[in-house]
């Protein structure tokens, strides 16, 4: 008769095989070594790109990857509007107008200049539907009536109050109001009534891409080669070099703009590309003097990596009245 365990393989004291307890022991240990090793890799790698992000943020005054991910929701955010759905446009340019004079304002505030937030937000809110369902002269209406209403409502203020300000202050508080409404609002109304246009999406949308290209090209080539600050007591991280080739990257998109989008010979993208390159760089170098003069270093601190909201549409700004110029140039 066979016993039970005939045939079982067991280890002997001879068999070089281990145990199948310590193979599990041996599995276990392994394991634990190469988990240990990727942890270790891991945050090698993290520690390394973070030491990488801060020189980079030393070097430029930005969050990269932060700036980077807040650029690509607001252009889909832009573009959805735009090409899928105009009239959604109205209320993304009613904010972003609106929260850009809201910073602007609350700044202001900040540095002792009591300009009414209220009816400054309201007024810009308000010029967005009167461009675009109505057209230049209802927004001028609009602002004009808003800047009227801002007076009334700071002087109010100050007659009411107990402790009340001089004149020359009162006077400072209102002319910082007619400077809010006439920087953000009167150069937002550009990009309202451009959009309204006939084929005026493309051209907003041709004329950030430009602005982005004089953004992009300046980050670049002064990154890597800026050496001759072009406005050291306003913008010290600005540079000729940097400048340079902002220019070089807006006439290259301009043209592709042109040609592609808007249907423009060429030569029209060489103009388009110099006058937003210019007009790009003077809304930066403003906000950059605003800033200064207002003792802040960003706007808010709103938006991660990109400071505030106004701080991103800076350059949009007046780059917006030079596109919408043209677009009436060319189109009457």
């Amino acid at each position: 008769m066979p016993r039970r365990d005939e045939g079982v393989d067991r280890p002997t004291a001879d068999d070089p095989r281990p145990p199948a307890k310590g193979l599990r022991h041996d599995f276990d240990a392994r394991a634990r070594a190469a988990r240990s090793d990727f942890e270790a890799q891991i945050r090698q790698r993290r520690a390394s790109f973070d030491a990488r992000n801060e020189a980079l943020t030393a070097r430029t005054g930005r969050n990269l990857p932060a700036a980077i991910a807040i650029a690509l929701a607001f252009a889909v955010v832009m573009l959805g509007s735009l090409l899928i759905w105009l009239p959604a446009f109205m209320v993304v340019a009613a904010f972003l107008i609106g929260f850009g004079v809201w910073e602007l304002a609350s700044a202001m505030r900040f540095a002792g200049r009591d300009v009414p937030r209220i009816p400054s937000v309201a007024t810009a809110i308000a010029m967005v539907p009167a461009a675009f369902l109505g057209g230049q002269v209802e927004a001028l209406f609009t602002i004009l009536g808003g800047i009227v209403l801002i007076t009334v409502w700071r002087l109010i203020e100050v007659a009411v109050s107990r402790d009340r300000p001089s004149a020359a202050n009162v006077f400072r508080d209102l002319t910082n109001g007619l400077f809010v409404q006439a920087y953000v609002t009167l150069l937002g109304a550009c990009v309202v009534l451009l959009s309204a246009q006939d084929g005026g999406p493309l051209w907003v949308v041709g004329f950030i891409l430009v602005v982005v290209a004089v953004d992009t090209g300046a980050y670049a080539t002064g990154l890597n080669l800026g050496k001759h600050p072009m406005a050291p007591r306003i913008s010290p991280k600005k540079t000729w070099e940097g400048f340079a080739g902002s220019v070089a990257a807006s006439i290259l998109v301009g043209i592709l703009v042109s040609w592609l989008m808007l249907g423009l010979p060429w030569w029209a993208g060489i103009v388009l590309g110099v006058l937003i390159s210019g007009s790009a760089t003077l809304g930066d170098l403003t906000e950059s003097m605003i800033k200064r003069d207002l003792g802040i270093k960003d706007i808010s601190s709103f938006l991660p990596g990109h400071g505030g909201l106004l701080d991103r549409i800076d350059s949009i700004l007046p780059s917006a009245a030079v596109a919408y110029v043209l677009y009436l140039i060319v189109n009457h």
